[in-house]
Formats: structure tokens, sequence, C-alpha cells
């Protein structure tokens, strides 16, 4: 799946069911709020060669990585075209086409951009109204049909959603308004995945991209990065224990998003030229018994 480069920077990509390429590692932006820590950090990862950047509306940094785009894309003689951006709608601006298309317009003022290559729903439930109020599946629906006038208006490239359970997307898949997800993005680590999503994903061709792969040290919780099991696995094969929860995902097919502010993080993440062998994988999968999540929890949304 990776092949080598100078840079020694992994060039996997995939391809999503519209035809629109996507690099298989992208930099996750998630609690980075500063403009001078974006701007530092996406200077690093261009440098390292990532060329997928993640973000969302209520990550509210959008403006920051705009600022950090429109300097540093010129001094890597690198264009707009050149790299992949994805943002999220915000769960306040689930609704019709006018409320999407505001919201929309926002993040693309924010981000300095004509358009993102992938627009995402954030979450199957709506802000402000209780898990199991029906109104969410209703809100899911408009809001979806709303990304796919967006879409066939030709405004983005590509539209999928996050957050998303088998029930949810097989709400969607009903009545999808003519666009099936690209992309659903969940969370995903050995402490923490759903067999049965990344089965219904890859039959219906939604592409399931990670986040959190590292288990919880946006909230300095090491416990999967500390696993004995990832730590052996790591000495075995001469590598960091990021590394191996990264190429983990990767070999089953799932795209990562990986968040550091370190540049030597930053080029270890990218740097995943190996293969981590069967019965190594099938350690790491036996860890998912222990049903540990560490972000949202959507399953229990209508």
């Amino acid at each position: 799946m990776a092949s080598s480069t100078k840079s020694s920077a992994y060039t996997a990509k995939f391809t999503l069911n519209n035809g629109t390429i996507m690099p298989a590692i992208g930099l996750g932006t998630y609690r980075m709020r500063t403009g001078d820590v974006i701007m530092r950090v996406v200077d690093w990862a261009l440098a390292a060669g990532y060329r997928m950047f993640d973000t969302a509306a209520v990550y509210g940094n959008e403006i920051h990585l705009g600022a950090a785009f429109k300097t540093l894309l010129p001094k890597y003689e690198l264009e707009r075209d050149d790299i992949f951006v994805t943002t999220k709608l915000s769960p306040s601006d689930y609704g019709n086409k006018e409320i999407v298309e505001s919201a929309y317009t926002k993040s693309l003022d924010n981000l300095g951009l004509d358009y993102v290559d992938l627009y995402l729903i954030h979450f199957p439930g709506a802000s402000k109204i209780p898990a199991t109020d029906l109104n969410n599946k209703r809100l899911r629906d408009v809001t979806w049909q709303a990304l796919t006038e967006l879409y066939d208006d030709g405004r983005v490239n590509a539209i999928g959603v996050s957050n998303f359970t088998v029930s949810h997307l097989e709400q969607l898949m009903l009545n999808n308004h003519g666009v099936i997800p690209a992309v659903n993005q969940v969370e995903w680590h050995p402490y923490y995945y759903q067999e049965s999503l990344l089965n219904y994903c890859k039959q219906n061709d939604i592409l399931l991209q990670a986040y959190c792969s590292f288990g919880g040290t946006s909230a300095s919780n090491m416990a999967l990065m500390h696993d004995p099991v990832v730590q052996k696995i790591a000495r075995t094969l001469n590598v960091t224990c990021a590394q191996v929860l990264l190429a983990w995902a990767l070999q089953q097919d799932v795209a990562v998003i990986p968040k550091t502010t370190s540049q030597v993080h930053l080029k270890d993440n990218i740097s995943l030229n190996f293969t981590i062998p069967n019965e190594e994988m099938k350690a790491l999968n036996a860890l998912g018994g222990l049903k540990i999540k560490y972000a949202w929890d959507p399953t229990a949304v209508v």
C-alpha cells in the first residue's frame, strides 16, 4: 500500500466513491486553537509531506488555518489544488439549504478558500436536542439534502458524515438524496473499533476515516500508547507506538488524521513504510474487547 519516497513520507491515497483522490494520512487540528501554533505546525507538516488537513467549525481554528495556507502554500510552491482540506458542519447549524449554505460560506471565508475537498456532518445529533428526540432523524435528513445540493452545485468536491453508527448510515441510505456519503469519520483505535461499521462502510463504498488513533492522548490519557502489546510490537518493528497505531488502521483500509504539535512526531506519523505482521495485527485487534471510548458517543442518538 505504501511506497517509499526520498522524504520517507507515506504516499498512499484513497479514491473516494465519486472519484475524488484523498491522502491516506492527514493532519488533525482538534484543540489547536492559536494562530502561532497552527502556523508553526502547518509549516512543519507541509515540509514533512502532509497534503491533507482536517478541521471543523466547532474547533474554532478555521481562520488560523486559512492564514497558514495563505502564507505557507507559496513558501512550498504549492497551489490550492495541491492540498486536501476537510471541515465539518457544526451541530448547531443543522437545517435547510439556507442554514447550511450560510455555515459553509462562513467556513470558506475563514479558511480563505473557494471550496473544501470534503464537508462532513459532524455528529448525528443536533445541538440542544436530546439524543432520544426524533427531531435528530429529521434534521439529519434535511441537512444531508442541503449538503447534496452544495455538492450538486459543484461547491464542494465530496460530502460525508462523522460519528455515524451503522443505524444512522442505514437511515441516511434509505433516502440519500442521490449522494452516498464519501467518508464516515469516527473514533477508531485498538481499544475501540466496530468491525460491523467497517464492513458496512466497505460494502457501501464509504471510506472510514479514524480520529483518536492514539486513544485519549488529547485528554492526556496515555493508556493506549503505553499498552504493553503496543509497546512490544513497536520494539519488535523498531518503530514508535504512534506509528504502530496508525499502521494498524491503514492496514484495514481506514484513513487517519493524527494530531500532534511536535515536529519530530509529525515526521514519524507520516513515515509508515512498514507492515505489521498478521500475528501482531491479531494481538492489536484483541485489545478491542476493552471497549474503551474517549470521544463523544453517538450510539444513544436516534
